[in-house]
């Protein structure tokens, strides 16, 4: 190694010494690109023998390189530049985004704007088509007179108008599109900057940007790192490689620097690690060529899908067996690949956009045929005008006019702006999430935590701080409660300890200085070996010393840490020939395998059975019960006499061990996780806790978290129990077994990936519920991926987690904090309901403008709305509200509700009140106004005006209530579960605040300045404050719409459900309705009711307290005991019974008590399992139905003796 050394220096030398003639020194002293890459199409020996052939070894192929297999490259920016120069930058050219002008032309490839814009092309071409010689009179009096010649020839107005306006949606569309191309860009750039990968500079282990990384470098590899460039292996522990990515076989290749030294980009480590030194980067690597020859008009679009095929394949294919029972390809599968299905929100949207389309397109045929009907019958029949062959140019002019009528009408019927109103509304809160510590990977992820009904949880740094130390141990035969003093334990056993420690955790780990004066060291890699360092330094001895005596290229046979095996262990060569080797793991599995232990003196003493049960009873369980992870830190001689043994042989390796401590390691709950987690459960999610620590440790942090509450009978299982229990006789995965369990499971300890899996994948497909679950996950590890990957959203730790577990995830969490997902389920719910709003107003302007459309046609011959006015009230009503709408930011309220769930339809029927409710009130205004308005402000009448007639007074009162009742409305339509404050929070929104107010200062302008392309003529004062007036009166009306009760209008049904389920039977849909209306009406009629009772429920305890007093009675004499009944804290003692349930009783002002502990509030109700149990609990998780008067009232009396504890004069004092 020593001359590879001295050979790379001297050709560095050699190199600097030559610089003026580059073409020479390379051909001397580097390899080309051309070279290092036919080297890299090699595989396996074949790889080997070019190596030796070309290079001598991989020391000579780093001489070549100019680079140090120990030290690396020196790090200078001139070499730096040079090397990107000669081989390239590690990055793929993006494909080129869409210009403005493309953008532009996409938006006019809309059909009903391409409608408008050949009626409006036809419009201006006739009106400036004068019928020679002849009197417009003689073509019926709707053509009217040449009055003044300047209005007739100002026919061409309209047209122009509607080609402008049509213009500006073009524009608005086109600038949206931009800035949501722009947004993406920029999110896929902040994810790659994320990423950073460990090298090796100047003699230096640090970390840079993957973009950084040149040919020469030389890379640490570990367990759960996706490869960045390709390279050849110079060392290697245990190294175990998926390149199912390039290859698609599923096996997993093991890499030795003897048979297949060749690693290559986009594979992942598995298992193990290693260094590399870098051969091809960027275009020049592998997974580069691939992008290169996929063409750069396809490179965003197919390598993404390519690399989600292949590791969805790796995942069917690569399951281990436990896995594969489960086959993956059944209904509601989500797959990392966002386009291939639908999000729940988006099939309810497309099937509603439809609905209303279809509705929309009938309306305005409807209108047309009117139209011209009307016209016909009026023109030729009433006024018996004769045919004539030059009014034909005219007729057709009121075929284009009626023409245009009826595309507004369609126009303003079609929700375009919902795709728009979605979009905004996900790119804004992407956007913010990303302040909430959430990077969101695929867009309808967020949406989808909206709906999460379950979070399965890591324990380690995700509910915990991960940051570990060692606070108990029991070493030569003591348990030390705190560290112990060093002069306590014996000098053997301190040396082999602290060797252990230092040799047996990766070289990667180190405890660095703090960053700030007085703070906390930092820990740097495995927090788990930080802590066994920081309890090496604690007991005042040096890590690094002994690291320095064995470097890393002296360990003879490193067994990395897995899933399975739950232990590392590292094994020296000693000089005689003899072997030591170190083991670390989980404390129960390394004891069974411990025949000896360290004693008092410090020399090894027997180690049997029943010794090992006193330490686990002693020692482990205590630690354990107090939230401790427990560490056994072992060794082993393997004497030069009896050979060298066979390493392959796992299971005779790791036996015979010789204990030296256990060490009990704390890592403290977070402060904010039980507050955050009390959150979920208030907002119908259950949390589980899935880790792979003692079971006894899991259940003190659960409890110390709040997933699990004293008093209680939720389950707690170790893998091996969920597995016995999930399979048949055959081994094979039931999921009526999984039914019976996932319900009342809270945590899984001891559990490998697959248990995580598997555990999902049963939530997921069960039908226990009415309601199907939707899944969250969190995972950081490689195995996670496919945990990740099934569940409906998945979350990636930022900082723990490994590239191949962000790689599976929808959203990365960069703080790794479980309150970040509490914020990701608000945001998802904002999305949900910002949709509504925008809904919930589209609609009502779509109800009204329609009908006014249509009868003013069918009785005026003329739509009181132009189709410029239109335009401009589609513009408000999508665009503007969209952005408005969509851009609320979320309360707490929101976690106040359970989740809405698949069914859920998009417009629930208080939203179908509040859309019936103002259309009724604006239909009234405006058909006032229409045909009695002219008596009302003593004004000329607008209707029955011939062709190109000026605006009138009339039509623009119309026009500017109805505008102003939109503004005003929309401000009704920020609350949708019919709250009365509709201005609660409005100040923290400021884009709904300037869309308001700009939209009211740009309607002044087209009336009072808009003239005749806006149909406008200029109003008064007073006039202006009718309007006002009347725009104002929506928000009264809307405090009357909602005090009537959705309960008592049974007429209305709920639309826009989802699309994935053909139909919804009705009778499936009429008990869901009153779980998911949040009716506030509703509920200040309860209160009242629930008041009015438990008054009088009070006072009838009262008079029995009294009568207990005078007769010397108990008070519960004649009752049940308050033991026998079923109370909300001996809830779910019956084994049958303790299940758990997503539709939870959402709690109703007043009528539960403050102090009622939230036990309620996870528990899932088996409806076919009620009749079974004697205990019926239907006051504790009942659905929320309506409670009549005196059921309500014993519930209030029973509620009322429950809380006594036996004496009457307690229950008198509880009640007054």
């Amino acid at each position: 190694m020593s001359n590879s050394l001295r050979g790379s220096k001297g050709s560095g030398r050699h190199k600097s010494h030559h610089e003026p003639n580059q073409h020479m020194a390379e051909t001397a002293g580097s390899c080309s690109i051309k070279e290092l890459s036919s080297l890299m199409e090699l595989r396996g020996v074949e790889a080997k023998e070019r190596i030796e052939q070309l290079y001598g070894d991989v020391n000579g192929l780093c001489s070549r390189l100019r680079t140090s297999p120990t030290e690396g490259l020196d790090g200078t920016i001139e070499d730096i530049e040079r090397r990107k120069q000669e081989y390239g930058l590690n990055s793929i050219p993006p494909k080129k985004p869409k210009t403005f002008l493309q953008l532009v032309w996409e938006a006019l490839q809309d059909v009903t704007l391409i409608i408008l814009e050949v009626a409006a092309v036809i419009s201006l071409g006739l009106s400036f088509y004068q019928p020679p010689g002849s009197e417009r009179l003689s073509c019926g009096k709707a053509a009217g007179g040449l009055e003044d010649e300047g209005e007739s020839e100002a026919g061409w107005i309209e047209g122009a108008a509607i080609l402008l306006s049509v213009v500006c949606v073009v524009l608005v569309t086109a600038f949206n599109d931009w800035s949501k191309e722009k947004q993406f860009r920029g999110l896929q750039s902040r994810i790659e900057q994320e990423q950073k990968f460990t090298v090796v500079r100047a003699a230096q282990v640090t970390q840079i940007k993957i973009s950084e990384i040149v040919v020469g470098d030389i890379l640490q590899v570990k367990y759960g790192d996706l490869l960045p460039a390709d390279g050849i292996l110079i060392q290697g522990n245990d190294l175990k490689i998926d390149e199912s990515s390039l290859t698609g076989e599923s096996d997993h290749v093991k890499k030795t620097v003897e048979k297949d030294p060749m690693m290559l980009s986009g594979t992942h480590v598995m298992e193990g690690s290693g260094k590399m030194v870098v051969t091809a980067v960027g275009v020049n690597s592998q997974t580069g060529m691939i992008f290169m020859l996929l063409g750069a008009e396809e490179e965003g679009d197919k390598p993404e899908k390519d690399k989600n095929d292949n590791d969805k394949n790796k995942q069917k294919d690569g399951a281990p067996v436990e896995m594969q029972p489960l086959k993956d390809g059944e209904p509601g599968k989500k797959t990392n690949h966002p386009k291939k299905e639908k999000s729940v929100l988006q099939g309810k949207l497309t099937r509603l956009a439809v609905q209303i389309g279809k509705a929309g397109l009938f309306m305005s045929v409807l209108t047309v045929i009117i139209l011209i009907v009307r016209f016909v019958i009026d023109t030729f029949a009433v006024q018996q005008v004769p045919w004539n062959k030059d009014c034909v140019p005219i007729y057709i002019q009121f075929l284009v006019k009626f023409f245009i009528i009826g595309v507004t009408v369609l126009v303003v019927a079609v929700p375009e702006g919902l795709p728009l109103a979605v979009t905004i509304s996900l790119a804004y809160s992407v956007k913010k999430m990303m302040k909430d510590n959430n990077l969101v990977r695929h867009l309808d992820a967020c949406e989808t935590m909206g709906n999460a009904t379950a979070i399965c949880s890591d324990k380690t740094g995700t509910l915990t701080m991960n940051r570990m130390t060692v606070v108990q141990c029991y070493i030569t035969g003591q348990y030390f409660k705190h560290v112990p003093p060093p002069d306590v334990i014996p000098k053997n056993s301190m040396d082999l300890l602290i060797k252990g420690i230092a040799i047996n955790c990766a070289y990667t780990t180190k405890i660095m200085p703090p960053e700030k004066e007085g703070g906390l060291p930092r820990q740097v890699g495995n927090k788990t070996e930080c802590a066994l360092l920081g309890f090496a330094t604690d007991l005042r001895r040096d890590y690094q010393t002994i690291r320095n005596q064995f470097p890393e290229e002296t360990l003879f046979k490193v067994y990395t840490f897995n899933s399975v095996r739950k232990s590392m262990s590292t094994v020296l060569r000693n000089y005689d020939g003899s072997f030591t080797m170190f083991s670390k793991g989980a404390s129960e599995i390394l004891l069974k395998k411990c025949c000896r232990i360290l004693s008092s003196g410090g020399e090894a003493k027997n180690f049997r059975q029943r010794d090992r049960d006193a330490v686990v009873t002693s020692v482990i369980e205590p630690m354990a019960s107090e939230g401790l992870r427990t560490i056994c830190l072992t060794y082993k001689e393997f004497p030069a006499s009896e050979g060298e043994p066979d390493w392959d042989d796992e299971a005779h390796i790791l036996t015979g061990l010789t204990c030296i401590c256990v060490v009990g390691i704390e890592d403290p709950v977070r402060p904010e996780v039980p507050d955050a987690i009390r959150k979920c459960q208030q907002a119908g999610i259950t949390v589980r806790m899935v880790t792979g620590d003692n079971i006894n440790t899991a259940r003190a942090i659960a409890t110390k978290c709040g997933i699990l509450h004293p008093g209680e009978d939720f389950l707690c299982l170790e893998g091996k129990e969920f597995n016995r229990r999930i399979r048949n006789e055959l081994g094979e995965i039931e999921q009526e077994r999984i039914d019976k369990i996932w319900p009342k499971l809270r945590v899984l300890a001891r559990s490998s990936p697959t248990d995580k899996h598997t555990l999902v994948k049963g939530i997921i497909d069960s039908t226990v519920l009415e309601q199907r679950q939707v899944v969250a996950v969190t995972g950081d590890g490689t195995n996670d991926g496919p945990a990740l990957k099934k569940a409906d959203v998945g979350f990636a730790m930022g900082i723990a987690g490994t590239d191949v577990a962000k790689e599976a995830s929808d959203i990365i969490l960069t703080d790794d904090n479980f309150s970040s997902i509490v914020k990701a389920v608000m945001w998802g719910r904002n999305v949900y309901d910002s949709i509504s709003k925008f809904l919930q107003f589209q609609l009502t302007v779509n109800v009204v403008a329609v009908i006014v459309a249509f009868t003013g046609a069918c009785i005026t011959q003329d739509s009181p709305l132009k189709a410029v006015q239109m335009l401009w009230v589609n513009l408000i009503m999508d665009t503007f509200a969209s952005l408005a709408l969509a851009t609320e930011p979320p309360t707490e309220s929101l976690l106040r509700r359970n989740p809405y769930g698949r069914k859920k339809p998009l417009i629930s029927r208080t939203m179908m009140k509040n859309i019936f409710g103002h259309a009724v009130y604006q239909l009234t205004i405006i058909f006032s106004l229409l045909f009695v308005g002219e008596l009302m402000f003593d004004i000329d009448s607008g209707r029955n005006s011939p062709l190109h007639a000026p605006p009138s007074e009339h039509y623009t009162i119309v026009f500017n209530t109805f505008v102003l009742m939109q503004i005003f409305n929309e401000l009704n339509a920020r609350k949708i579960h019919g709250e009365r404050n509709v201005f609660y929070g409005v100040h923290r929104n400021p884009i709904f605040c300037s869309i308001i107010l700009g939209t009211l200062l740009v309607q002044i302008v087209i009336v009072q300045f808009g003239g005749k392309p806006f149909s406008c003529v200029p109003l008064s004062a007073d006039q202006w404050l009718w309007c006002v007036f009347f725009g104002f009166g929506s928000l009264l009306w809307g405090q009357v719409v909602t005090s009537v009760p959705t309960r008592m209008l049974t007429c209305l049904k709920p639309a826009g459900h989802n699309t994935q389920r053909d139909e919804i039977p009705e009778e499936e849909l009429e008990p869901q309705k009153d779980d998911f209306e949040i009716d506030h009406a509703e509920m200040e009629l309860k209160k009242s009711r629930v008041l009015w009772c438990r008054g009088l429920s009070r006072i009838q305890t009262q008079i029995r307290v009294v009568n207990a007093f005078r007769d010397s009675v108990s008070p519960y004499e004649g009752l049940e005991t308050p033991e026998s009944r079923s109370s909300i804290h001996n809830f779910m003692s019956h084994p049958e019974f303790r299940i758990e349930d997503s539709e939870t009783h959402i709690p109703l002002i007043d009528e539960v008590d403050e102090d009622e502990p939230p036990t309620n509030r996870n528990s899932v109700y088996l409806p076919h399992q009620s009749n079974t149990s004697q205990n019926s609990n239907s006051n504790n998780n009942g659905g929320p139905e309506r409670i009549t008067g005196p059921q309500l009232l014993s519930e209030s009396r029973n509620s009322t003796l429950q809380r006594c504890p036996g004496s009457p004069l307690h229950s008198l004092e509880t009640s007054l």
